[in-house]
């Protein structure tokens, strides 16, 4: 039999930034989203002080004013280039891979029926923390669904020593019987409110119903796919998730913005954020739309809100185009008067970089070679030296003093509490006393 193993990084953000701050280990640390708006990830002792997922970033003092809790901006440029770290130690120890998410990985384990798989995940676990500085939970099954359920055993219960092996109908009959509804993996909410309702509320209670039972309430090809995983019948492909149809970069504004000008600042961002994801998944996409609106809770200010797109004659993935495009999308959206507080840029109708269908109308093969390298070699530099290190000269946000004079700054976006990009930039690489 092969079985298969969840490899999750644990509170990966959190984990990230200790990797570099090891003072904060069994402190309470929170990491916000962009902008710093609100709470995305908690370590183990912010989530036992009652901080909940979402909580603005705001209200922390309010809620906790006697507790010292660390506070970090998102810095993904890290935590990417970490996991990536992790994923790579994965596939040294593993025979066959693919990566679920930045901080999860599918481990098939073909080929190891006369080896300790228990020993084998805690060993794992080890390379990881010393080769990385970042812990891990293993779960290990006969099926991925499984496999995940014994990943979150093995998160919270110490006595697993980091990995947590289903091997036998007893022990996945205890898991199940232990497991929520609402946790397993291919159940929604919606779905998991209805089985509620019914009187399910383990995943021991969904799996003990019938095949027939199963296809008469539900009929659909993910609930009766999760039934079989938990009754040990492997039936989730092997493959990575599929890629995306569509790409939206889209942020909340520090402040209120009425300036065109500052917001194409913001929109040339979002746009070169678009391109940066289509070439990394190989894509490109002929449809570019932008949005904007204003606050729905400030009913003392005039509401707008509106979305146009611009379709491109020959699908692209060069930044230059795609926040070329986004401009002219702008352009037909933006009313002046209005203060707007949200804003995002979206690529729709992607198709592989390889049949790309040019029109002659506006299609250079020799201008289009040329954007070709142009983007390779910016990727290049940016992968080595940090993201954002080349960027298009619309990116420069600008904006203006108090005397009304425009003024420069690095960035759009409000990441006070940032940590260094330690592992990518030059600049900010660790100085030892």
């Amino acid at each position: 039999m092969t079985y298969f193993a969840v490899v999750d990084c644990d509170n990966c953000y959190v984990s990230c930034e200790r990797v570099f701050r090891p003072d904060l280990n069994g402190k309470p640390v929170v990491v916000l989203s962009n902008n710093d708006g609100c709470v995305v990830a908690r370590s183990n002792e912010a989530k036992k002080m009652g901080i909940k997922a979402g909580t603005p970033y705001f209200k922390l003092a309010e809620q906790f004013p006697d507790q010292k809790i660390a506070v970090f901006s998102s810095n993904y440029e890290l935590y990417g280039d970490l996991t990536a770290r992790v994923m790579a130690i994965i596939a040294q120890q593993a025979p066959e891979y693919f990566r679920y998410s930045i901080d999860e990985a599918f481990v098939v384990l073909r080929g190891m029926e006369n080896v300790d798989l228990k020993a084998w995940g805690e060993q794992l676990y080890k390379t990881v923390r010393q080769g990385v500085g970042i812990p891990v939970s293993i779960g290990i099954a006969p099926t991925k669904t499984l496999a995940k359920m014994a990943s979150h055993f093995a998160k919270h219960y110490k006595g697993y020593n980091h990995c947590c092996l289903i091997d036998n109908s007893e022990k996945r009959k205890k898991a199940l019987k232990l497991y929520p509804i609402g946790e397993v993996w291919g159940i929604g909410r919606r779905y998991a409110t209805k089985l509620e309702s019914m009187g399910i509320h383990t995943a021991y209670d969904f799996a003990e119903n019938s095949r027939e039972w199963i296809n008469a309430m539900f009929n659909k090809v993910v609930v009766l796919r999760t039934w079989r995983e938990l009754n040990g019948e492997d039936c989730v492909p092997n493959e990575e998730p599929a890629k995306k149809k569509s790409i939206c970069v889209s942020r909340s504004f520090p402040g209120m913005i009425g300036d065109i000008d500052q917001l194409k600042t913001y929109i040339a961002n979002y746009a070169a954020r678009c391109a940066e994801k289509l070439r990394k998944q190989n894509t490109v996409a002929a449809v570019v739309g932008v949005f904007i609106s204003t606050n729905p809770f400030r009913e003392d200010l005039g509401q707008y809100n509106n979305f146009a797109e611009v379709n491109l004659l020959t699908p692209s993935n060069s930044s230059i185009t795609i926040v070329k495009k986004a401009m002219e999308a702008l352009e037909k959206v933006y009313r002046p008067g209005f203060q707007y507080k949200r804003a995002g840029v979206i690529v729709l109708s992607m198709d592989t970089g390889g049949g790309i269908q040019t029109n002659f109308l506006d299609f250079d093969a020799e201008q289009f070679e040329k954007m070709k390298r142009l983007n390779k070699v910016i990727d290049s530099l940016n992968k080595v030296n940090g993201t954002e290190t080349v960027i298009l000269g619309s990116q420069q946000f600008r904006g203006r003093d108090s005397k009304g004079k425009s003024t420069q700054f690095a960035d759009a976006i409000k990441h006070e509490f940032k940590s260094p990009n330690y592992t990518t930039r030059w600049s900010d690489i660790i100085k030892l006393k």
